[in-house]
């Protein structure tokens, strides 16, 4: 049976779930693309978090999603 990039997903965003302050670092790193008016969604941003984290581009993206979305709502 195939995996869904649902459930492919999930244990990525466990990682983060379970290590609050990886969520942190993110957060902290993508607030400083934000003052340089990056978006947290640009392709840098994706980037810096694909090469931080050792993650494909779309491991990566699904990864800024989920963070910025439940640790860091302040974040662009």
């Amino acid at each position: 049976m195939p995996i869904t990039s649902l459930q492919a997903a999930s244990p990525l965003l466990e990682s983060v779930k379970q290590n609050p302050q990886l969520a942190k670092r993110i957060c902290n790193d993508l607030r400083q693309l934000n003052s340089r008016s990056v978006s947290s969604n640009s392709p840098e941003a994706i980037a810096m978090v694909s090469q931080s984290q050792g993650l494909a581009p779309t491991d990566a993206e699904i990864l800024t999603t989920y963070v910025v979305g439940l640790h860091c709502p302040d974040v662009r």
